[in-house]
C-alpha cells in the first residue's frame, strides 16, 4: 500500500483548499469592501467567485456548467486511477507526486462546483438547479502589472493590459504540479532500464529476478 502516500497528498490539498475557502466565505466580504492587503498593493486577499473554468470562461448553454462538472468528475476518476497505474509501472516518484498535486487541486475545485450552490447558495441566477452549478471561491489576488504594452511590441503593441490573477489553493496545487513537470521532463520521462520497467506488486519477492544454478561445462 505504499502508493497511498500519493493519495494522502491529494487529500491534504483538498482539506487545506476547503478550509481556506470556508474561512474566506464566512469571514470576508466579497469584492473590494472585504479586501485585505498582505504585501502592499501587490498581494491581497480578495473574495471573488469564478462561475466557470479557468479565467472565468463559461460554456454557452444553460446546462454548460452541469456538463462541465460531470466532465470533471469523470476526469477525476481517470486521474485517480492513473496515479495508481503510474506507481504500479514504476514511474518517476517526482512525477507521481506532481500528479497527486494536480488531482487534489482538481477535486478541490470540483467540490465547489458540485456543492457550493447548496452550501453557499452561490449558483448563478437562472441556474436550472443549484447542484453542480456552484461557483468556485477564489481569494489570492496578485496585482502584478497594469499598463500599456509598448508600441514596438509586435501585434499587441499599444494595447492596454492587466496582469492580476486571482486564484485559490487548488489552483496553486495544479499550477505547481504542472510547472514542476514542465521543468523536469527529461528526468521524469527519460527511458528507464529494462529491468526497472516491470510492474510493482504487493509482494516484493515477486519483483526479484529469477536465478538459476545451471552448471557451466568446460
Amino acid at each position: 500500500m505504499k502508493y497511498l502516500k500519493y493519495y494522502l497528498l491529494s487529500l491534504l490539498v483538498i482539506l487545506i483548499d476547503q478550509v481556506v475557502k470556508f474561512v474566506v466565505h464566512f469571514n470576508m466580504e466579497m469584492g473590494l469592501p472585504g479586501e485585505i492587503h498582505l504585501i502592499g498593493d501587490w498581494a491581497k486577499l480578495h473574495y471573488t467567485l469564478n462561475p466557470g473554468m479557468a479565467f472565468g470562461v463559461e460554456l454557452g448553454s444553460s446546462y454548460g456548467k452541469l456538463i462541465l462538472s460531470l466532465f470533471r468528475m469523470v476526469a477525476m476518476v481517470f486521474i485517480g486511477y492513473g496515479l495508481y497505474y503510474l506507481w504500479k509501472n514504476r514511474a518517476h516518484p517526482g512525477f507521481i507526486w506532481c500528479v497527486a498535486l494536480i488531482l487534489g487541486g482538481a477535486i478541490g475545485n470540483l467540490i465547489d462546483s458540485v456543492f457550493y450552490g447548496i452550501w453557499f447558495d452561490n449558483a448563478p441566477y437562472g441556474s436550472p438547479t443549484p447542484w453542480f452549478h456552484g461557483q468556485v471561491v477564489d481569494m489570492f489576488y496578485l496585482d502584478i502589472w497594469e499598463g500599456i504594452i509598448p508600441h514596438w511590441v509586435p501585434i499587441i503593441g499599444g494595447t492596454a493590459m492587466s496582469l492580476w490573477p486571482i486564484f485559490n489553493v487548488a489552483d496553486s496545487a495544479i499550477f505547481i504540479g504542472v510547472l514542476i513537470i514542465l521543468f523536469n521532463q527529461k528526468r521524469f520521462f527519460s527511458s528507464l532500464p529494462e529491468k526497472n520497467n516491470a510492474p510493482v506488486t504487493e509482494n516484493p519477492e515477486k519483483n526479484q529476478p529469477e536465478t538459476t544454478n545451471a552448471k557451466i561445462e568446460a
